[in-house]
């Protein structure tokens, strides 16, 4: 299947900014051709997977697609961009996503415990606090705001910050940064940051971070990463930048960008939004859905370690493969009534944490999250409804709503 204008919608970023064009192009890939050869003006080619069977069989062998070197769709002006940045390196960062073993299981060790169910629980009376000073907020504003600029984009900040000890005094500066981090091709979310500046920006922000925990340990997320050793040797700078630098961005917009879409969820489906009202109780499985809903990660890349077979297409060695995971979601084999939002779906086993080692390691914190914020705002907002048209942030990575009006009456 050669189209040049369908190869080249996958790597646009505006496709994105709508959610109508995405579900579409990826529906009819999913119909004609769910393994597509794709070459893109102005990128290298790469296999684009868009069946949720597919998509689980790849990430059930890490060993036969792994992460590096290639992790994220860069067109090949910016690539060349990143290795003039890092002295060759094909990449910015190396945490966990950029990781294969045994270095992936070395490194997801040192945190693995902070973000189990367990620790979580440790948690949830300053999440409650938190879900709650942002519908104090909400409250205090009056009947409208922009509810992804006002309240979702500092609600999951906040929780990250108090796990990695950072101070409150150091919000804005962290916001503006995952802003440009993830604004993909979207002009008004980078305001004139690329990607480059804000992983400078990040890395000379977390610099002090290690460098002030070494000196001065506390009970922390920050402290465990900058003090860690690594086959018994102290971790590497590159690679403790790398990993404050994914828990702060991944972690932080995943989340806001679930809560904001959760929330529109709710608004285009007001029986739901009622439901949860009168039955809280189903707030775990509506945080699943949300994830599924929502998908805010769009893709990431593995790479072929050796030839394979995939429906009668032969994926050569050195090949990349676009994982869609949005796509996944809304797999018609996988989901019963996949473009409707169910509260309460059962079983839902969606991809928008990943799947096998590969799965997000903060999946249990970020559940919780939503359900904090969910649980406080259902029971103090009486009505909520949008106030103008919601806007999608024009991003192939990472991302979701960037605006959502709404209006709203407290009870």
């Amino acid at each position: 299947m050669l189209d040049i204008a369908l190869d080249n919608a996958i790597a646009d970023h505006r496709t994105y900014g709508s959610v109508e064009a995405q579900h579409r192009l990826f529906g009819r890939l999913r119909r004609e051709d769910p393994v597509h050869w794709t070459q893109p003006v102005g990128y290298r080619p790469f296999w684009t997977i868009t069946k949720y069977a597919d998509i689980i069989e790849i990430e059930r062998q890490p060993d036969r697609f792994i992460n590096a070197p290639r992790t994220k769709l860069l067109s090949i002006e910016f690539e060349s961009k990143v290795k003039e940045a890092m002295s060759g390196k094909p990449m910015l960062v190396r945490a966990l996503p950029q990781m294969d073993n045994p270095d992936h299981a070395k490194y997801q060790k040192l945190t693995h415990a902070w973000f189990q169910p367990r620790h979580i629980r440790t948690l949830s009376e300053r999440m409650a606090a938190l879900a709650k000073d942002s519908v104090d907020r909400l409250v205090e504003m009056g009947s409208a705001c922009d509810f992804y600029n006002e309240i979702a984009i500092y609600y999951p900040l906040r929780v990250l910050m108090t796990i990695l000890g950072l101070p409150r005094s150091d919000e804005e500066r962290l916001l503006k940064i995952t802003q440009a981090y993830f604004g993909g091709g979207d002009p008004e979310m980078q305001k004139g940051s690329d990607l480059i500046d804000a992983t400078i920006a990040y890395v000379d922000y977390f610099k002090d971070v290690a460098q002030e925990r070494r000196r001065n340990p506390k009970d922390d997320v920050a402290t465990v990463i900058a003090t860690s050793e690594i086959d018994g040797r102290p971790i590497e700078d590159f690679e403790a930048y790398s990993y404050y630098i994914a828990l702060a961005s991944a972690g932080h917009d995943t989340t806001s960008a679930t809560i904001a879409g959760g929330l529109l969820a709710l608004i285009e489906n007001p029986d739901c939004m009622a439901r949860l009202q009168r039955q809280p109780d189903l707030l775990p499985d509506a945080a699943e859905e949300m994830v599924r809903w929502v998908s805010p990660v769009k893709h990431f890349f593995r790479t072929a370690a050796a030839d394979y077979e995939l429906r009668g297409k032969t994926i050569r060695a050195g090949d990349s493969l676009l994982i869609s995971y949005p796509s996944g979601n809304r797999d018609e084999e996988a989901f019963d009534r996949p473009f409707e939002f169910i509260p309460d779906r059962s079983p839902n086993r969606h991809l928008g944490y990943g799947f096998g080692i590969h799965a997000c390691i903060g999946r249990h914190l970020a559940k919780a999250e939503v359900v904090a914020f969910f649980r406080e705002l259902l029971s103090r907002v009486e009505r909520i409804e949008l106030a103008g048209e919601p806007a999608w942030t024009e991003t192939s990575f990472l991302g979701g709503v960037k605006r959502l009006p709404v209006r709203y009456s407290a009870r």
